[in-house]
């Protein structure tokens, strides 16, 4: 099964999920989107493939999120996207994507619901 993990080993939450994938006898890809930020493209495939508003799938207590006023309502998808493009801190975490669906595992236990 093809398992990809949006992860930051710095995130509890990130390092729950990772346990509970390889738990489950999986070894999936990691990817630390720190280091290795998703393209624009692949951020709006990410969202649309969450189902979420991309509001949702972003941290907007870092200081990054004030400063940019990425809480103005009038801000479109495209402008956050972007904004998440550029500082990859503010993407929430862990997303994790397996053939049965895409989503933010917040709690991590969310993770259970992807895999077989």
């Amino acid at each position: 099964m093809n398992i990809t993990i949006f992860h930051n080993a710095r995130c509890s939450n990130s390092r729950g999920a990772l346990a509970l994938i390889q738990d489950a006898g999986f070894t999936p890809t990691v990817i630390d989107y720190l280091q290795s930020p998703p393209s624009v493209d692949e951020l709006k495939a990410l969202v649309k493939a969450c189902g979420l508003p991309v509001r949702e799938l972003m941290r907007s207590k870092e200081a990054v999120y004030s400063e940019l006023n990425l809480g103005d309502a009038t801000l479109s998808e495209d402008a956050l996207i972007a904004a998440i493009h550029a500082h990859p801190v503010l993407l929430n975490r862990p997303i994790v994507v397996t053939p049965k669906g895409t989503r933010l595992c917040r709690p991590p236990e969310l993770v259970r619901e992807l895999l077989p």
